[in-house]
């Protein structure tokens, strides 16, 4: 084995080795989670030293500059104020999701109006229209980080991937016998997942376009589903009460998780793939154990459903949002309550932390989303303009751009 370079990757902090292995390029990472800007660097490398063998002597001084890169990015203050930029009428039917490419440099709508719309950011003009589907487009992702290729998901029972570049269409997938409501992308872009009203989800090939793996045993519509990051198990959310953990290569089911008494809202794993979260219609959010299925703690406190959870990029904390109008944020480890978000006035139906997990983001039906600092819970910012409920809103990579989606037909970009 030998290293041939060092990637930087700021959110969760970590370096990417490239190395050559039998003739061929590979990458690890070495995933630094609880990296703060107070911990000695010099023992930080020595301890990384240990572990894992490609770092020898000769690279300690090397890696200790990349360390120190990653706390100075950490230490830097966020004072950053968004300000309106421009509001684009995407859609003439109302919008049903928005996502970015990694470097937000793109985004895409979904709408009623059957299509897909990939948007420049910067200048909020057009780029591209995806047509063929026969029905709503309702589930939308770009294949980050690559961000060449774009997934939709359609109530006309079809997933269609499209090249982000020219917008030609390259697969259609067939097979699903009700909307498709949900779907990602497996790490690696290799893989495509589909989550359906018909109880089942799917995966299929992303390169020849067929059909790998039908995962059956929900016994009502699949509304939610995540990769874990290395891409080897798939966690689904169903209304029937239940989250299911797959195994990805065999498309066996290795757990089904049970304990809430009500439909899912949304699944998602952690960072370093040890935890699952899952919000639910029962009022609570509940964490599990990968490896093992157990339930380790039931976030408590909201007086509706949970309608949307989600950890921070390091997995350390969770962000909880519900039709009481209030959001939560809980830590991950001694599932504690930092801090209760008040202000909205109607439901909370999104919510998501920046990359540095210092913010949260929410979206509500009173109009409006806002922005909050994660220790204190003090409302830092109402992004204001739309006429009608807000139901999607997202930040780029980098933190400093973010797209609401609303039902008044329009998107909103804010710097």
């Amino acid at each position: 084995m030998k290293l041939k370079r060092f990637f930087l990757r700021y959110y969760p902090p970590g370096i990417i080795l490239e190395y050559e292995k039998g003739g061929y390029l590979r990458t690890k990472s070495i995933d630094l989670l609880d990296l703060t800007p107070e911990i000695n660097p010099d023992d930080l490398v020595a301890e990384i030293r240990q572990s894992e063998p490609l770092i020898t002597e000769s690279r300690a001084d090397q890696v200790k500059q990349l360390v120190i890169r990653l706390q100075q990015k950490q230490g830097q203050q966020d004072h950053h104020r968004f300000c309106f930029f421009k509001e684009l009428k995407a859609h003439i039917l109302p919008l049903t999701n928005v996502a970015f490419d990694k470097s937000g440099s793109r985004f895409i709508t979904g709408s009623y109006d059957r299509t897909c719309r990939i948007w420049d950011t910067a200048s909020g003009t057009e780029l591209h229209i995806l047509e063929g589907h026969r029905n709503v487009v309702y589930a939308i992702a770009f294949n980050n980080p690559f961000g060449d290729k774009i997934a939709t998901g359609s109530f006309d029972k079809t997933c269609k991937l499209w090249c982000a570049d020219t917008g030609k269409c390259f697969h259609t997938f067939r097979g699903h016998m009700a909307e498709i409501v949900c779907l990602a992308f497996n790490p690696q872009s290799t893989l495509l997942a589909t989550g359906s009203m018909d109880t089942t989800a799917r995966l299929w090939d992303v390169e020849t376009g067929e059909g790998v793996a039908t995962l059956t045993g929900h016994t009502a519509e699949v509304l939610s589903l995540c990769f874990n990051t290395v891409g080897n198990q798939l966690v689904t959310g169903s209304f029937d009460h239940t989250v299911a953990v797959w195994d990805v290569t065999s498309g066996r089911r290795v757990h089904t998780l049970i304990g809430h008494r009500g439909e899912i809202s949304n699944v998602q794993f952690n960072w370093d793939c040890s935890l699952i979260v899952s919000g639910s219609m029962d009022k609570t959010c509940k964490l599990w154990e990968a490896i093992s299925g157990k339930c380790v703690a039931t976030l408590v406190g909201h007086k509706e459903e949970v309608l949307d959870v989600c950890f921070d990029l390091s997995g350390q904390l969770i962000a909880t949002a519900s039709a009481d109008g209030t959001a939560r944020v809980f830590t991950a480890n001694t599932h504690q309550c930092l801090t209760t978000l008040k202000g909205h006035e109607g439901e909370i139906s999104k919510i998501s932390f920046n990359p540095q997990g210092t913010r949260v983001l929410t979206a509500s039906s009173d109009k409006t989303a806002r922005l909050w600092d994660v220790q204190s819970g003090v409302c830092l910012q109402v992004l204001e303009g739309h006429t009608d409920e807000i139901f999607s809103c997202v930040f780029n990579y980098e933190g400093d751009t973010i797209i609401t989606g609303s039902k008044d037909n329009t998107c909103r970009i804010w710097y």
